[in-house]
């Protein structure tokens, strides 16, 4: 009798539309908008368990994520800068149905409301809980930053398939004034900004929780941006990166340099992060 109560309880995710479950960003022209001239980099293509999600909230797309469901962190966001509104800064998180069951709905909703609605189903072997992080001694560190959105996109930032476990130290100073330089760049010389940010797994240095490995606390993050004009040309492109400890220190780069750093952890070529370097 359980068992029929579970199945007839999970009956309405099993039926809802899930079309953002991509195999390639390619095949979904609403995800692959995100990326310059729709040039989807190879970097982080061949992670094992890699998953792609196009990140849906209000029924409507915000930005791509290369989430890695062996580390339970994103590999990258991809997205497209816009001058934030105000407001927009979700007290919840979201977590991602999609990565529970590929048969569930593509769109984000509250942890605590899915598991509420359906107890009897772990939300977490793919994705990292809200749970996870409590008392983790890291931050929720957004890659895709709410303050490079406008309402509704600034609340769809607020998934946990976009965060990492990020030095406190580094989230809240030297990283965050990083991307409010960008946010000033962005505003005073693009016409659009498309914006790359990921993070590199570390070998063994995880948030345990009850002896399990949860969420692994990545080495490095890293971000990459492609600002254009009017015509689409590029103007400017840049990248940086930063040990996630308590240097607080961010590296300023230019995209060659930063294919060359990524190139220590991959096997396989880097590759273009952006169409044609975004060489003009």
């Amino acid at each position: 009798m359980q068992t029929l109560v579970t199945l007839c309880a999970l009956l309405p995710l099993l039926l809802s539309v899930h079309a953002d479950v991509v195999e390639r960003f390619e095949d979904e022209p609403e995800c692959v908008k995100y990326f310059y001239k729709e040039k989807v980099p190879e970097w982080g293509a061949s992670t094992p368990g890699a998953a792609r999600l196009c990140q849906r909230f209000v029924n409507r797309y915000h930005f791509a994520t290369l989430y890695d469901t062996n580390h339970r962190i994103a590999v990258y966001s991809a997205y497209q800068f816009q001058p934030s509104n105000g407001g927009g800064r979700e007290s919840r998180w979201f977590v991602e149905p999609q990565l529970v069951s590929k048969s569930w709905q593509a769109e984000m909703t509250y942890s605590d409301s899915l598991g509420k609605n359906y107890p009897g189903v772990y939300l977490g072997e793919k994705q990292a809980l809200n749970e996870d992080f409590i008392r983790s001694g890291f931050d929720r560190g957004h890659l895709n930053p709410n303050g490079h959105h406008a309402v509704p996109s600034r609340n769809a930032t607020f998934t946990l398939t976009n965060v990492v476990p990020q030095n406190p130290k580094l989230n809240q100073n030297s990283w965050r004034i990083h991307e409010s330089d960008l946010t000033n760049l962005f505003k005073a010389k693009c016409s659009k900004a498309f914006v790359l940010v990921g993070a590199v797994p570390s070998a063994e240095n995880w948030i345990v929780k009850n002896n399990v490995k949860r969420v692994n606390i990545p080495d490095y993050l890293w971000n990459a941006y492609c600002c254009v004009d009017n015509n689409d040309k590029p103007i400017q492109s840049g990248a940086a990166t930063a040990r996630n400890t308590d240097d607080d220190k961010v590296e300023k780069l230019s995209l060659v340099e930063l294919g060359e750093f990524l190139q220590q952890f991959s096997d396989e070529p880097v590759g273009e992060l952006f169409y044609n370097d975004c060489r003009a």
